[in-house]
């Protein structure tokens, strides 16, 4: 039995009815990530002797449990911006380096009670800023897929884990389009779900009205598994939202016959590589066989996303990463001669290129005298974009477009044009403008890299947009592909 090919939800049902062991399945990915991540680098810190001793533990578990809990003794990895209690967690930054969290995130609180073991944090772009992960203090993750070619980012570490086969599922974290940016570029599933959905108690702050945990896994039937794990309300999160979270398990196998589903035109224009639209479009029509109907709408104000993003989401990570002055946690220089020379030696050394960039453009966008300009007029595009999504579910169930522009770019290709860089993410970031739930699923390859489709669904309705994936991943095999690293 090739435990790599199984499923979460697979391995899940093999470890209840006790046909097979979780020393058996965390030996599995352990073997193949000590095998395999010297060359592809997706850990910042690999906790593989800590997952063996557990699962040992739940071994003896295992015969006297009768309620075994969905995820009892499966390895996933957890990106390494949310905390975990007593585990280094990084941000990926000099920043934090070497910082251990007194606590862990609610997501990973609920993990616990799945009984999941942790088998490692995954490399990031620093703070969660960036497109593909090139932007890690410490080293650039490779696309198992390629090896000179970037993962994506800023989710990089957890997809390129999943791609290779090194865990059955991570968690990333979306601001931008980073999980499902990378997911694309991997050839995996990426969900980011409503904002709200899922608690941000516990994950380290990039821009907190973007920020969302959510599931990266090779099968829609995973994420939909993790995602009635990690969803809920939560106290501690002044944004968690107390809505009804159904059986997303269960949501997915319902028909699909009848959804219409819109195509906005202004995802698919000229501009768009031909072979990027051809494989987008054959999986609508894939979907269109099965029953769905589909018509053309428009986003008129999804145009100005990216530049709406690139004002609002520097201003809150200016703010977001004030508290990191050398004082209460994390690095502090080592040498100065009064308290402001700390305070800015400290920032200086502790941060990175790209993180100092966007304090800038934020902290410039909130100044005096440019927060009108600027900043309020960012909100009001974004305003404006979030009921353009509204007005197009009045006609439409949900909303199909690529997820990227193009397929994974070669390590250094854009890293000196951040402009160029950003435009990675200029079919998501309108997602997380809007608090909207978006998946995406590969749906062919280009010149042997992965092709990502995005399928976008209305408020907290990840239900449907889950349903679409896991209805095509039915009729395809893209997902089931592992790339040969050897």
């Amino acid at each position: 039995m090739n435990l790599l090919e199984k499923s979460l939800v697979e391995l899940s049902t093999l470890i209840k009815n006790k046909e097979i062991k979780p020393s058996q399945v965390v030996e599995t990915f352990v073997e193949r990530t000590e095998k395999f991540d010297t060359k592809i680098r997706a850990y910042v810190t690999h906790l593989l002797e800590q997952a063996l001793e557990e699962a040992k533990e739940k071994d003896e578990k295992l015969s006297k449990l009768e309620n075994i809990p969905d995820l009892f003794g499966i390895p996933i990895a957890v990106k390494d911006n949310i905390s975990t209690k007593g585990i280094r967690t990084t941000c990926s930054s000099k920043m934090l380096e070497n910082y251990l969290p007194p606590y862990d995130a609610t997501v990973v609180e609920k993990l616990k009670q799945a009984d999941y073991i942790l088998i490692g944090k995954t490399n990031l772009d620093e703070f969660a800023m960036g497109s593909s992960t090139e932007n890690s203090a410490f080293f650039t993750t490779k696309n198992p897929w390629d090896l000179e070619r970037v993962p994506g980012g800023s989710s990089g570490g957890s997809a390129a884990s999943v791609a290779a086969g090194l865990v059955p599922a991570a968690l990333g974290s979306d601001t931008g389009g980073s999980i499902r940016q990378p997911a694309a570029l991997c050839g995996i599933v990426g969900l980011k779900p409503t904002y709200g959905r899922v608690s941000r108690y516990g994950l380290v702050a990039f821009a907190s009205s973007l920020d969302q945990i959510g599931p990266m896994t090779r099968y829609v039937e995973d994420s939909a598994l993790l995602l009635n794990i990690i969803s809920g309300y939560d106290k501690r999160d002044s944004t968690s939202e107390n809505i009804e979270v159904p059986d997303f398990l269960e949501e997915i196998k319902k028909d699909i016959k009848g959804l219409k589903v819109g195509i906005p035109k202004e995802f698919f224009t000229k501009d768009l590589d031909s072979s990027i639209k051809e494989k987008v479009f054959d999986g609508i029509k894939l979907l269109e066989k099965e029953g769905i109907s589909v018509e053309e709408i428009s986003l008129p104000n999804a145009v100005y996303a990216i530049e709406a993003y690139y004002i609002i989401a520097p201003s809150e990570a200016s703010s977001n990463l004030a508290r990191y002055d050398g004082v209460r946690y994390g690095y502090r220089a080592k040498e100065y001669k009064d308290l402001d020379e700390m305070y800015s030696k400290t920032r200086d050394e502790g941060f990175g290129a790209e993180v100092k960039r966007r304090i800038m453009l934020g902290t410039y966008s909130l100044s005096s005298g440019y927060y009108d300009a600027y900043y309020l007029k960012a909100q009001k595009v974004r305003t404006l974009i979030y009921r353009d999504f509204m007005s197009a579910f009045k006609d439409v169930d949900a909303i199909i477009t690529p997820t990227t522009p193009d397929t994974a770019f070669k390590i250094g290709e854009k890293s000196s044009n951040p402009i160029q860089m950003y435009l990675s993410d200029i079919f998501t970031v309108s997602i997380n403008l809007a608090t909207l739930p978006g998946i995406s699923i590969p749906c062919g390859f280009k010149d042997g890299l992965p092709v990502g489709m995005q399928i976008i669904g209305k408020p907290f309705d990840e239900s449907t947009i889950l349903r679409l994936a896991y209805r095509y991943q039915q009729l395809t095999d893209f997902h089931k592909q592992i790339p040969n690293i050897d």
